[in-house]
């Protein structure tokens, strides 16, 4: 099994401060992992770092096999899909839902002259309908709930037939609701054994689809620990990673977290 995402001693240093420092990390191709910590952990600065939008100031990145520095970011960033808040902010709110993942096979955030082969709508209409989109292909873009928007980002982010996917805190700002959807949606993807390589940034615990298989903890930009999700989720690595006492608890194939009583 090859490694679609290696990094070696990456550090993303601003203003003498390391964002991340010194984390060597690997995805092989197949795996679902997420990406879990506080806030200001580095979890955001990493996903950056393996979408080649960010370049480390030191270090070494591989992603699908090339190597960050020495291969044309865009000719490498159509095979990765991502979905996040920096992408939905430069979609335009008045294209369609179908228009705005159609930009996508041209791997622009606009249409304008584009011609799309009626292939291409198909491919936009088959992931719209995965993700439960399907009644609001003519709706515009800026009057989705939030969770129709994200999930409407996810289906762009597929449209390009990505070998890895990042999703940046897909289920942020959505109600109870909107959640279980998500996740419920999510899942089922993760478990689609023809699914890209997935990348999921969280700080809960109770977003983590079923079909993740596997855990990062980061804490202060380095890894806290790194490997299958059944023995990285631990309470006591939660609560080292959170900084306060936080007991795990997992329901089929759903987790929770929640502190201890104050004594």
């Amino acid at each position: 099994m090859s490694d679609v995402l290696e990094l070696v001693d990456v550090s993303v240093v601003r203003g003498g401060r390391a964002l991340v420092d010194q984390v060597s990390w690997s995805v092989a191709e197949g795996e679902r992992w997420v990406i879990l910590g506080p806030n200001g952990a580095g979890k955001t600065t990493l996903l950056n770092v393996a979408s080649s939008y960010l370049f480390p100031t030191t270090g070494t990145v591989q992603i699908l096999g090339e190597k960050l520095g020495a291969v044309d970011v865009f000719e490498l960033r159509p095979r990765v899909g991502v979905a996040g808040s920096a992408l939905a902010a430069r979609l335009p709110r008045s294209q369609t839902v179908l228009q705005t993942v159609l930009t996508a096979a041209y791997g622009v955030t606009a249409g304008w002259r584009e011609q799309y082969d009626e292939v291409d709508e198909q491919r936009a209409r088959a992931f719209l309908d995965r993700l439960g989109m399907s009644g609001h292909l003519d709706r515009t873009f800026g009057t989705l709930s939030e969770g129709e928007r994200k999930r409407t980002q996810i289906a762009r982010a597929m449209m390009t037939d990505p070998e890895l996917l990042l999703l940046d805190e897909p289920a942020a700002g959505l109600d109870l609701g909107g959640r279980e959807d998500l996740v419920r949606r999510l899942g089922r993807l993760a478990r689609d054994p023809f699914a890209p390589s997935m990348i999921m940034v969280t700080h809960h615990v109770e977003e983590i689809p079923p079909g993740f298989t596997h855990l990062l903890l980061i804490q202060r930009g380095g890894i806290l620990a790194a490997g299958p999700l059944g023995e990285v989720l631990t309470s006591a690595n939660l609560s080292r990673c959170f900084g306060l006492p936080l007991v795990v608890e997992q329901q089929g194939d759903r987790y929770t977290a929640k502190g201890l009583p104050l004594g």
